[in-house]
């Protein structure tokens, strides 16, 4: 935990803590409002952008935070920063918590809060020292424990809570598949819920591998019907603090997935106010 009291909270430009200290109302034209009223234009000539983006993905298993948090790291020049990724590459390396790591995770016990600040406060410093412009962290902090600690090792600009309908959800988990050579992950869910009990129907299209891949899919072994409820189960009952935690702090932003990425992807980023800032970035590349 030695890293956690050497890293200091990163500063934020004045225009950034103006725009994310106001508290986020989870309606798309209040966000853009308060984002209009305070938004410093970046710099679209620069590869990175002018501003930090010190922000955190939550939302349920399966509900798509990598997809989205990856997208927008592309699209910001900020890094996309998964716990578990971290937990991986330590896994695989020979630093000092790799043997510690293997022996916890083959007995099957959850990762402590202490060894997952240590790895992302050391990624986090090295990235500060590299000068990165902010991050996006995807599906952390899940406990209230959590978010507290995190608060004392960076400044948190916003939270996104990404939501989706239950019934699509468990669909969309059944259908995951992993490509067994290259690792990548595909779906293969052709999801058509009809509307009902004053929610929107929802249509998402098949997320297919390419050829070479096709015939080496697998399923993971914990995408059973039973294990997707029960981890929506747990999900639901540890977020709301967490969701609370940061709407107390004036940072969360609620946003209902209305289909796939085709759907989603400009909503996002509309609500964001980060539409024109993709024209932009087009223009120049």
């Amino acid at each position: 935990m030695a890293a956690l009291t050497r890293l200091l909270k990163p500063s934020s430009s004045a225009s950034t803590s103006l725009l994310f200290r106001r508290s986020l109302s989870t309606t798309t034209a209040a966000v853009s409002e308060i984002q209009s009223q305070h938004h410093q234009s970046p710099n679209f000539s620069d590869p990175k952008p002018s501003r930090n983006f010190q922000w955190v993905f939550l939302g349920c298993p399966g509900v798509g935070k990598g997809t989205y948090a990856s997208r927008l790291s592309n699209l910001l020049g900020v890094p996309h920063i998964a716990t578990g990724d971290l937990v991986r590459e330590e896994l695989s390396s020979s630093g000092p918590l790799s043997r510690q790591l293997a022996d916890i995770v083959n007995q099957g016990k959850l990762v402590s809060d202490e060894i997952i600040f240590d790895l992302l406060s050391k990624r986090l410093e090295a990235g500060e020292s590299k000068g990165e412009s902010g991050f996006i962290l995807d599906g952390f902090p899940r406990t209230i424990r959590q978010a507290e600690i995190l608060d004392e090792v960076t400044e948190i600009d916003l939270v996104v809570n990404l939501k989706l309908r239950e019934d699509v959800l468990v669909e969309k988990c059944l259908g995951r598949r992993i490509c067994s050579q290259c690792g990548k992950g595909f779906n293969v869910a052709s999801i058509n819920a009809k509307a009902e009990n004053g929610r929107p129907g929802m249509s998402m299209a098949p997320l297919l591998p390419p050829p070479h891949c096709a015939s080496k899919l697998i399923t993971r072994a914990d995408d059973t019907e039973q294990v997707v409820q029960e981890r929506l189960r747990v999900y639901n009952e540890k977020s709301q603090p967490v969701e609370d935690f940061y709407k107390n702090q004036g940072k969360l932003m609620e946003f209902d997935l209305p289909g796939g990425i085709p759907e989603s992807w400009p909503k996002l980023l509309e609500a964001l106010n980060l539409d024109d800032y993709e024209v932009k970035r087009s223009a120049v590349a």
